[in-house]
C-alpha cells in the first residue's frame, strides 16, 4: 500500500506560480506512474498531468500544457507539479495518485492510491 501526502497549495494572484509536492511512503514509489488531478467545486475530478516511472515520459491535459510541469525525484519518493501562469479557472483541490503503466491514462477510476488533496486558489 502507498500513502500520499500533497503540500504546497495556497492563494495566488492570476499570473503567479506555485509548486505542489506529493510525498509517498513505502519503497515501491519508483514502480508507479504518478498523476495529478484536480477538482473544482461542483465539477468532476479531471486529469492534469502524469509522469512515467523513470520520469522520462510526461503527459498533460491540453488546458495546462505549456504552463504546468510535472517531475519526480525517486530518491525522495516525491512527485512535483510546477504551476506557472496561473488562471482563476485553475482554482481547485489538487490530488496526486498512483496510476497504471500508460501515462496517457486520464480516467481517475484507473488510478489506485490517492492523497488527501491540497487547495489551490487563484484570484483575478
Amino acid at each position: 500500500q502507498v500513502q500520499l501526502v500533497e503540500s504546497g497549495g495556497g492563494l495566488v494572484q492570476a499570473g503567479g506560480s506555485l509548486r505542489l509536492s506529493c510525498a509517498a511512503s513505502g519503497r515501491t514509489f519508483s514502480t508507479y506512474t504518478m498523476g495529478w488531478f484536480r477538482q473544482a467545486p461542483g465539477k468532476e475530478r479531471e486529469f492534469v498531468a502524469a509522469i512515467s516511472r523513470s520520469g522520462g515520459i510526461t503527459y498533460y491535459a491540453d488546458s495546462v500544457k505549456g504552463r504546468f510541469t510535472i517531475s519526480r525525484d525517486n530518491a525522495k519518493n516525491t512527485v512535483y507539479l510546477q504551476l506557472n501562469s496561473l488562471k482563476p479557472e485553475d482554482t481547485a483541490v489538487y490530488y496526486c495518485a498512483t496510476g497504471p503503466f500508460d501515462v496517457s491514462t486520464i480516467q481517475p477510476s484507473l488510478y489506485e492510491y490517492w492523497g488527501q488533496g491540497t487547495q489551490v486558489t487563484v484570484s483575478s
